[in-house]
């Protein structure tokens, strides 16, 4: 469990998870204990997994996304202990109960309207974007007024959006204080945003309340292994040529601490799952740079503020180069898109039974699979 989520996980049971990989083909799916509400009734009907080529990325149109190492909430935690209350950084915040401060979100917003302006790369939130329509088409029921959160470029596109009455789009801003009157919202959706929260349990609370009994959030965020490999690498090259780590790229979430933070935040019915891309590229250079156009370069308040050294970068793009090519010399680099759904309760859904309601006997159960 990453460090910048452990404090939010709630001590209750855990949610539905579920997980698409394979690490030589970009899979798709729509599982469908995706959701609350599908078109089948028991919610236990097996995923189905649509392969395809491996995705490529490279050569002219290089494609990046530097996000940063999963050590920056272990380094903030550790620079508190070392040194005490007083030796808090300024991205930290006083108050022990409240979350800490690791993102720059003025940054992010800046990063993200430059990459808009030099054409941003957009592989992730196209392959998300039908992955939405397949999931929401599955809901066998209307939303009326609906709220997208964050999403770069907006998430929701016609012919979709003609099934809504009302739609608001919420922009990335500075501050994570939601527009949204309580019982306001009917479906919630959010894509490749939530990893850049400061205060996600927070968010999800915030969403919870604008939500009308019955009403739907869907949402996807980065989080995983995501970039798992430029971690490694970076990480490598560090402390081999400047003899320590510098926070990179971003601590992602677990999909079961993302579970857990819907459980928290009062949702019913929750259900994550991971769907794993896998892309190839011509060179590090040429990931870092799709990075870049995709608005999700480093952007945390600890980040090292002066350039990195050349001999680092260039020891960097070798030891991937060494670890992580296949035979035909290009580079992998994993995106773990975490899945989230959670309703807000409702008199008309599965309720869990009472406890010492059951008719059978577990024990005698066991007992009889055994003698068989």
């Amino acid at each position: 469990m990453n460090d910048s989520f452990a404090q939010h996980a709630a001590q209750t049971p855990s949610p539905s998870t579920g997980s698409r990989q394979d690490t030589h083909c970009v899979g798709r799916a729509m599982s469908s204990a995706s959701f609350g509400r599908c078109a089948s009734a028991s919610r236990q009907a097996p995923s189905a997994l649509r392969k395809c080529p491996a995705m490529e990325r490279g050569g002219d149109t290089s494609a990046s996304m530097g996000m940063g190492l999963a050590l920056a909430g272990f380094a903030l935690k550790r620079r508190i202990a070392r040194g005490g209350a007083g030796s808090v950084p300024t991205g930290m915040v006083s108050n022990p109960s409240a979350a800490p401060i690791l993102f720059d979100r003025a940054l992010l917003r800046a990063r993200m309207e430059r990459a808009q302006r030099g054409g941003a790369a957009t592989f992730l939130l196209d392959r998300i974007r039908e992955d939405f329509e397949d999931r929401l088409q599955a809901v066998m029921r209307n939303f009326a007024d609906v709220a997208d959160i964050w999403t770069p470029d907006g998430l929701l596109r016609k012919p979709l959006a003609d099934r809504f009455q009302s739609i608001t789009c919420i922009d990335p801003d500075q501050s994570e204080a939601l527009p949204l009157q309580p019982q306001s919202l009917d479906l919630a959706v959010s894509a490749l945003a939530f990893q850049f929260a400061n205060d996600l349990p927070g968010v999800l609370a915030q969403i919870r309340r604008a939500l009308r009994p019955d009403g739907l959030l869907l949402a996807a965020m980065i989080g995983g292994d995501t970039l798992t490999e430029l971690r490694q690498s970076f990480a490598a090259a560090e402390a081999e040529c400047e003899g320590g780590v510098s926070p990179r790229v971003a601590p992602f979430a677990d999909l079961r601490d993302v579970g857990a933070l819907l459980q928290r935040a009062g949702l019913a019915l929750p259900v994550t799952d991971v769907d794993r891309v896998v892309v190839r590229y011509d060179s590090a250079s040429a990931l870092m740079a799709d990075l870049r156009r995709m608005g999700a370069t480093n952007i945390l308040i600890e980040r090292r503020r002066t350039p990195t050294r050349r001999a680092t970068m260039l020891r960097m793009a070798q030891i991937y180069d060494e670890r992580f090519a296949d035979a035909d010399g290009r580079i992998r680099a994993t995106f773990d898109v975490i899945w989230l759904s959670g309703w807000a309760p409702h008199e008309s859904q599965q309720q869990p039974l009472k406890p010492g309601s059951a008719k059978a006997s577990l024990e005698a159960a066991v007992k009889n699979a055994s003698k068989t």
